[in-house]
């Protein structure tokens, strides 16, 4: 190790070093962004004053697979590792924080030492230090993003980054234009397009920063390039690459009836049938693939004939419908149509639709993502699953928070989850509860904004995390830490 940062180059040369046990802290920077290369000075100076643990860098756009995998949609942002697992994390330009969070992870300097800001003093120096710290004044916050800090509030560019995507057929955002890609994975997306003479649009996200970062959160995707297929996400280079050579992105396209250079490439194959039974003349369908059609679709209440698994899809639009149905807590199988052609054949027929996924409710085709999506958005999907007796009517809001805070007779209702916190308060918690050996459920308020914003009112406490113990407000940080810190939290929770 020996106090140096190492650049890494893949995953699997990451988990490699994460097996071998040692503390590791991860570096997620872009080149493009200030908070990140004023941090990575600190970091550098880190590694010097802890030579016995790893710091490795990754360049989060450059390694996608690595930046998914730990959920990164901001930089600079830090990981730590000890012991072949993930103990915590750090997202934005807070020197300090990271040098306390190093020295938990690999050790003071020397015994006794405070654990940073001393060490970082030591390490880095007065000039980087005030560098920084003059750097996040200008910015105003000690957690400088890459996202807006508004999130996408802003009716005005969620209006333009849905234009957008949906300004062509297909659509890819990349780095630099299509003639001249300013990046590698950029430039195999535009191959892979030019190959299947696919008509596109493509916009330069190095030239507009609200796009950009934006639409990192519009589509719950951090990195870049992104492919869109008539305004719904296909995914990156990785993805994009996947389904290139398994054939499935020119059958996505075929699908969707996007163009294409040579209009004889856009010809959907007519289904196989006739392997046996009577031969409807009004389908073409033999007997035999229509009674198993007619199984199939009547094979659960709710029925999805997708690309891939429910918990794999293999396409964006397959992917929509389902996380429509499990945000509706609808119970569904799956019928991967990849895996089984005369199907997949037979039930364009069948049901007189060109294309997937079909979602069909007690035997009946509700339609493809579009029309799923469109009737979420209405309200009409709900409706209907009321009516088919699938779902039932909705609690009120308050009968569901009650539900929840008596969940568990201790319960967290954080930003993130006790391995993976995403603010240092809700952090503050989970380590007080740990260190007091208390057992405790939680809840990521991020996820779901109906319970983030109906608890403020419910508990009449405007900020998070919220600590309850028997369905009672115990308090937020500081109340917690306070009881921590008298000796009394154990005992509150325990009587």
């Amino acid at each position: 190790m020996g106090g140096s940062v190492r650049d890494v180059q893949s995953k699997e040369e990451l988990d490699i070093v994460i097996k071998e046990g040692s503390p590791l802290i991860l570096h997620f920077w872009a080149s493009w962004c200030d908070a990140s290369k004023q941090m990575d000075q600190v970091f550098s100076h880190l590694s010097t004053d802890f030579p016995h643990a790893h710091f490795l860098r990754v360049e989060a756009e450059e390694q996608p697979e690595i930046s998914e995998a730990y959920s990164v949609s901001a930089v600079p942002y830090f990981v730590f590792f000890k012991d072949g697992k993930t103990i915590d994390n750090l997202e934005g330009a807070d020197p300090s924080s990271l040098a306390n969070k190093v020295a938990k992870v690999a050790g003071s300097i020397a015994p006794g030492d405070p654990a940073a800001p001393a060490s970082l003093g030591m390490a880095a120096g007065p000039t980087i230090l005030e560098t920084v710290k003059e750097f996040v004044k200008e910015n105003g916050s000690s957690h400088v993003e890459t996202q807006p800090p508004s999130g996408l509030s802003d009716d005005g560019l969620k209006k333009r980054l849905q234009q957008l995507v949906n300004s062509q057929p297909v659509m890819l955002f990349m780095k630099g234009t299509p003639e001249e890609p300013k990046c590698g994975f950029s430039k195999k997306v535009v191959e892979i397009l030019e190959e299947l003479k696919v008509k596109f649009g493509s916009f330069d996200i190095l030239s507009d920063t609200e796009v950009r970062e934006g639409l990192k959160k519009f589509s719950n995707w951090p990195t870049f390039p992104q492919l869109y297929c008539k305004g719904e996400l296909l995914g990156g280079c990785d993805i994009a690459i996947a389904m290139h050579e398994s054939g499935e992105l020119k059958e996505v396209f075929r699908d969707h009836g996007v163009e294409l250079y040579d209009s004889n490439d856009a010809k959907v194959s007519e289904p196989s049938v006739g392997k046996g039974g009577i031969i409807s003349e009004s389908t073409g369908l033999s007997s035999i693939l229509t009674s198993r059609l007619e199984r199939l679709v009547n094979s659960s209440p709710v029925m999805l004939f997708m690309k891939g698994k429910p918990d794999e899809p293999k396409c964006g639009f397959s992917r929509k419908v389902v996380d429509i149905l499990r945000q509706e807590k609808v119970e569904f199988e799956g019928f991967d149509i990849l895996t089984d052609d005369e199907v997949r054949q037979g039930l364009k027929v069948y049901s007189n639709w060109s294309s997937y996924p079909q979602l069909y409710i007690k035997g009946e085709l509700i339609g493809g993502s579009d029309i799923v999506l469109e009737m979420q958005k209405s309200g009409e999907l709900k409706q209907l699953l009321i009516e088919k007796g699938i779902a039932q009517k909705e609690t009120t809001l308050e009968d569901r928070l009650k539900k929840l805070i008596t969940s568990s007779p201790v319960i967290l209702f954080m930003k993130g989850t006790p391995d993976a916190p995403r603010c240092g308060f809700s952090s503050k918690v989970v380590d007080a509860l740990r260190n007091e050996g208390v057992s405790f459920g939680s809840f990521d308020i991020l996820t779901d904004e109906e319970v983030r914003q109906g608890l403020k009112t419910f508990s009449n406490w405007p900020t998070f995390p919220q600590l309850y113990y028997k369905g009672e407000l115990i308090g937020g940080c500081d109340i917690v830490m306070e009881l921590h810190n008298n000796g009394e939290l154990k005992s509150t929770l325990s009587e």
